[in-house]
């Protein structure tokens, strides 16, 4: 008999279970990284929307070569206002303000919604639920770029707009968390979150860039690509997504699925015997979702329990006063008030800020700011790591938020020595800043969705979820909003303000 090709080897090596597995890490992935990416196109934009004209030492009004190149560009024409300094109402000397509103006014109503949100979303089939939003979101997140298009010019079209598109996607996080949870058990969490939790700072990329490409010559493209992209993935969604193992017949125990199984041909490989000590030893039902088998522990058909929350119906779902009396619950869900505050005044105004420090046009305020989410990417990984080998969730929060602090501090003073340096403290503050933001959302929420108190019940999951991240989106429209109305003052007053926010989560 011929030997089999190395992909198909590769292939079969693995279990009909993993296989799921990793179809639905990737798939959710995919689903959030694209709320993200229609979350970034406003921050670009705001460089635009004023960005025409600089004061010149006459007093007189001139522009940017920047912007004369917009300008040659077949573009709408601006209502007469005086001063033509970019896209009305954002023209005005209050233009920061503004701009701080709409942000305030999509993250209130983002951390109002996700209270509700996790309630709801227990009720109903998650697939559901997050494909309406996902529609939902990417219907009002291309609508703010149709007021490009026609000419929309009414700063209450625009607050509306954000405030409807802040509540629809409240649909998304407690809805991949659950799902995820579902599939994935508590141990190697802290890497497998941390790894999947990279789909924000993806998103965030993506979003950048794809805004980027048309914000210096038709802006409203930079939100309709992107709600069109989301609107899309909820269409993948309704048709893919599946919420529980039990769905299609998976085991809630990957280790019952030997590595050497081929489900087709219902053969095994050689196994490694099972010692008696490991047969004797009681299942943890934290471990009944583990993703793989860390070779040290065999699974055995004898030890798959079935948790009453599995079987359909067993247990309610958890009320939201029960949920915050789980052990954790309020502290992380304050530490992360303070974690969310820094990270999304870096997500909505770090490209005018370096626009504003560097002299960068804003396409290329908007490429650079990616790094930001590079560093991201790494430090949400590194946290995940670090939190399983030590087991200690909260003391790997507390380390990072510690080194954020100063990171800050550095980051006001290096970034306006150069490009070069800009560089370097975009990827460490996005590595601090976002690690134990990214480990709180994920693992920990986890953790305590699945907690022991709760005997069980994985009902309370999604609720959790909701209450920590909604929490944390609290201080997720307070960071924005305070940063438009303390940047006027200097930039150097924003970055004391964000780190007094990372002493306050240290102290949490």
């Amino acid at each position: 008999m011929a030997q089999l090709p190395p992909g198909i080897r590769f292939i079969i090596s693995f279990s009909r279970d993993q296989w799921y597995r990793a179809f639905i890490f990737i798939l959710t992935f995919l689903l959030y990284a694209s709320f993200h990416l229609s979350r970034k196109p406003i921050s670009i934009v705001k460089g635009e929307l004023h960005s025409y004209c600089t004061a010149s030492n006459d007093g007189k009004v001139g522009f940017s070569s920047q912007s004369q190149k917009a300008r040659a560009a077949p573009a709408h024409q601006l209502p007469d206002n005086g001063t033509d300094c970019g896209w009305a109402p954002f023209d005005q000397d209050n233009y920061q303000q503004l701009l701080g509103a709409l942000d305030y006014s999509f993250l209130c109503a983002y951390a109002i919604g996700m209270y509700l949100s996790g309630i709801i979303g227990e009720r109903l089939p998650i697939r559901c639920y997050l494909t309406f939003g996902m529609l939902a979101s990417g219907a009002f997140t291309a609508l703010f770029g149709v007021g490009y298009f026609y000419n929309i010019h009414s700063f209450g079209f625009y607050v509306i707009t954000q405030i409807i598109n802040g509540l629809v996607q409240t649909t998304g996080w407690p809805s991949v968390v659950t799902c995820l949870g579902n599939w994935f058990g508590k141990g190697r969490r802290g890497l497998i979150m941390g790894v999947w939790n990279s789909h924000t700072s993806v998103g965030n990329i993506l979003g950048s860039l794809i805004a980027g490409y048309w914000v210096s010559t038709c802006w409203g493209l930079s939100f309709i690509v992107p709600g069109a992209i989301v609107a899309a993935m909820g269409i993948l969604c309704f048709l893919f997504l599946i919420e529980h193992p039990k769905d299609i017949a998976c085991s809630s125990s990957p280790a019952t699925h030997l590595r050497g199984y081929e489900n087709g041909a219902h053969r095994f490989w050689p196994q490694k015997p099972v010692p008696a000590e490991e047969r004797s030893k009681p299942p943890d039902p934290e471990m009944q979702r583990l993703l793989l088998s860390d070779g040290k522990h065999s699974g055995h058909q004898n030890h798959v329990v079935v948790l009453p929350a599995d079987g359909g119906g067993g247990m309610a779902a958890i009320s939201f006063t029960g949920a915050l009396k789980i052990p954790g619950v309020i502290e992380f869900s304050l530490c992360l008030l303070f974690a969310k505050l820094v990270s999304y005044t870096f997500l909505f105004w770090l490209p005018l800020y370096i626009t504003n420090v560097d002299h960068l046009d804003v396409k290329k305020a908007g490429e650079l700011s990616t790094l930001f989410d590079v560093g991201g990417i790494f430090g949400g990984i590194l946290a995940g790591v670090i939190s399983d080998r030590l087991e200690k969730r909260a003391s790997t929060c507390g380390l990072m938020l510690l080194l954020a602090a100063p990171t800050l501090y550095a980051f006001s003073s290096i970034s306006r020595m150069g490009l070069e340096a800009t560089i370097a403290m975009l990827l460490l503050s996005g590595a601090l800043v976002s690690g134990p933001y990214a480990l709180i959302t994920t693992a920990v929420s986890a953790d305590l969705g699945t907690h022991k108190s709760l005997k069980g019940n994985s009902h309370a999951l999604a609720t959790v979820t909701a209450i920590i991240d909604g929490t944390g989106s609290v201080g997720a429209a307070l960071g924005p909003l305070l940063a438009g109305l303390i940047s006027p003052s200097g930039w150097n007053n924003v970055f004391y303000m964000l780190m007094f926010a990372d002493a306050c989560a240290l102290l949490v």
